[in-house]
Order: structure tokens, then sequence, then C-alpha cells
């Protein structure tokens, strides 16, 4: 299993503080966008700059040697990560869009939500077969969006490293074995843990969400 850093000291873990003034920054506003949901609003976050930097930061200072040729964002909030993420690293960022938004020729992958269906769709040539390419949003919920972003990126022969989100939901904290595999999943913000990219359907442990 790749490194997992804990927040104030859990298990051991080593504090870094960025993270302890990220998680400051993030609102968390109830009940949006329906009853039930703890909405987490990066928002607050982009209106202070240094904590925007040191977020970037932090994705950046783990794949800075990792060869990445690829940033994909899927969106909308992966835009907001992805461009200067990417520009950091001196790689190429790839949107990961809705329906019917990217004007070329696009290839498309659904994916099941709580409540229907939804699909990504990236340009056609965007990426190369064998590119290193990670994959960056702002917080993981049910997993849905992430699976498709891999499935499609894989379709065309990338080589999808990780998939980096900031924020993880709760049920996250003590760790996740998806489809038996450790090694590419990487959350930030309140702590940092390595998982499996090809994210289950079952939601029992992410909590009630929904992709906003």
């Amino acid at each position: 299993m790749k490194e997992v850093v804990m927040l104030e000291g859990e298990n051991g873990g080593v504090v870094d503080p960025r993270l302890q003034a990220i998680k400051a920054a993030i609102r968390v506003v109830p009940h949006f966008p329906k009853p039930g949901i703890m909405f987490n609003d990066i928002t607050t976050m982009l209106l202070r700059p240094k904590v925007f930097k040191d977020a970037v930061e932090i994705f950046v200072d783990r794949y800075r040697d990792m060869s990445i040729s690829a940033v994909a964002g899927v969106e909308a909030r992966g835009f907001i990560f992805g461009p200067p993420i990417a520009l950091a690293l001196g790689a190429k960022f790839i949107p990961l869009r809705k329906p019917k938004k990217l004007p070329g020729e696009v290839i498309s992958e659904s994916y099941v939500l709580e409540y229907g269906t939804d699909s990504l769709e990236m340009h056609v040539g965007a990426v190369q077969p064998g590119e290193r390419v990670i994959i960056i949003d702002d917080l993981v919920a049910t997993g849905g969006t992430l699976c498709a972003a891999i499935n499609l990126l894989e379709r065309v022969g990338a080589d999808v490293v990780e998939c980096a989100c900031l924020i993880g939901l709760p049920k996250f904290k003590g760790g996740c074995w998806l489809n038996g595999k450790p090694d590419k999943f990487w959350l930030g913000n309140i702590y940092i843990q390595a998982c499996d990219p090809r994210l289950q359907t079952d939601m029992n442990y992410c909590g009630q969400a929904v992709d906003v």
C-alpha cells in the first residue's frame, strides 16, 4: 500500500500544516442541493489565494517525479484544480465534460448515479496510447464519475496512474479496499489514502451523496 498521511497525528501519521488550513477554508453547507446532503463548498477556499495555492501544490508535490503526460479534470470542479496542476507538471490538460459540451468528435462513457445515469465525454485524440494520466476532481462521493473517467481514458490506451481528490467523505477515513487493490486512489485534505481507482458501485462505503 502507498503512503497514508493522517491529519492531527491520527495513527501516528505526519501532519502537513497546509492541510489544516485547507480543511478550515472549506465550507460545509447542509441540505444542498437537496435535503440530507452535506455539501463541501470549495468556493470559500478559492477566496484565499495562499490556501488555494497550497492545495494545488500538494498535488504537484505528489506527482512531480512521476512522469505525468496529462492531467484529466472532471467537470466541473476538476477544471479548477486540473489546469494549474498540469501547468506546474509541464503536462497537458484534458477536460472530461458532460454530454454535448465538446465541439469536436468525442468518445463517451456512461455511468450510474443515485438518481439516474450520466456520461462523460472526451475529444478523440486528446490522449495517446501509453501516456501517463492522473484524474483530478475536488471530491469523491459515490465514485461513479471517477469510474467513468478511468474507463474512458483506458479505452484509448492511457495509463491511469492515479485518481486524486482533495476531499473524501468521512467513511473513507478508515481506508478502503476496492477490487482488492489499494494502490491508485489518493485523497487529500482530511487525510491521504491510496486505493484502487476502479471504484465499485456499492455505495455502503461512501454514504449519501450526489454528483452536482
